[in-house]
């Protein structure tokens, strides 16, 4: 077996270092704030240390894997180790680690160590790929990100509407995963393009509708869990957007189905003007996103309610 392969990559960053690791510690966030990562999952934490499941582009393909990370606020830095890694990686860690070069100023650095499945070349040549590709992808966006921490609580909104379902939940989650039949379905979607190489993983592209008549084309991916939800992140995303990730939740009770959509997105203040005028603020682009997501979710909501109790009544 040969020694593991090690990187660094790093970025200097124009804001403090304790935000800089407040953002790199929260990984719930990760999709929103870094263009590879899907999704993200914490399983355990406790006493500093988590477990975490994520979901993440890799050369293009979606990957998945567990790696357990110890927080540090103190040294400010996050260590992690994959506990469960995906081919061809056969292990992988590292750590994010935050220098602070002066009150505003933070040099922020991000090591791997890598080790390919039975050492083989192929392999360790497309992990080097995967890791160069991403860790810069995830340093600009954590520079991005905590360059504008001082208005974040303005630029990202995060919602949710639900609808109760006197139904079943495999059927409500049905009507959710066979996107290839939503435009005969949905009205607001004119077109749709569905791919599902690896069962689970399901890749789109779609025309929307507006209120207005124009229709935007986004794509996305989607991370499919039979039958109690659907996440999802556009990878390519409308004008006023920097990113747009949500969920399907459907928890199912005595009564039926409470069936749950949220999204997260992170606006983007120069395309305000563009797409809504010359005297449009932060808050009417949040109202406006709001109102136009708000609405297809309800409208494709309801015809899942509809669709899944009439199989209830047979």
């Amino acid at each position: 077996m040969s020694d593991n392969q090690h990187t660094e990559h790093s970025v200097t960053v124009d804001a403090p270092a304790r935000s800089v690791y407040d953002l790199v510690a929260d990984v719930t966030r990760w999709p929103a704030f870094f263009a590879p990562t899907v999704h993200a999952r914490v399983l355990e934490h406790r006493d500093g240390r988590e477990r975490i499941q994520l979901w993440a582009y890799a050369n293009g393909e979606v990957r998945t894997w567990t790696s357990r990370r110890e927080l540090d606020p103190d040294r400010l830095r996050v260590d992690f180790r994959q506990e469960v890694s995906t081919p061809p990686v056969a292990a992988m860690g590292g750590q994010w680690r935050m220098e602070p070069l002066d009150e505003g100023r933070t040099r922020l650095v991000l090591t791997h160590d890598y080790r390919a499945v039975d050492d083989d070349p192929a392999g360790a040549e497309w992990i080097a790929r995967a890791v160069d590709r991403n860790s810069e992808s995830e340093l600009a966006g954590v520079k991005r990100i905590a360059e504008e921490h001082a208005r974040l609580d303005e630029l990202l909104l995060t919602f949710e509407d639900e609808v109760e379902i006197a139904g079943a939940a495999p059927d409500v989650f049905d009507f959710l995963n066979r996107a290839d039949e939503w435009p005969e379905r949905l009205p607001h979607v004119d077109r749709l393009e569905l791919r599902e190489d690896v069962p689970g993983i399901q890749h789109m592209v779609m025309d929307t509708r507006t209120a207005d008549g124009s229709v935007h084309t986004t794509t996305s991916v989607r991370v499919c869990f039979s039958p109690t939800g659907i996440v999802y992140k556009q990878t390519q995303v409308p004008k006023l957007m920097t990113a747009h990730t949500g969920e399907w939740r459907l928890d199912e009770g005595a009564d039926g189905v409470r069936l749950t959509s949220r999204h997260t997105v992170l606006l983007k203040p120069s395309a305000i003007d563009g797409v809504l005028g010359a005297q449009a603020t932060i808050a009417d682009a949040r109202s406006y996103v709001r109102t136009a997501l708000g609405r297809n979710s309800l409208a494709t909501m309801g015809l899942a309610k509809r669709y899944a109790e009439a199989l209830t009544r047979g």
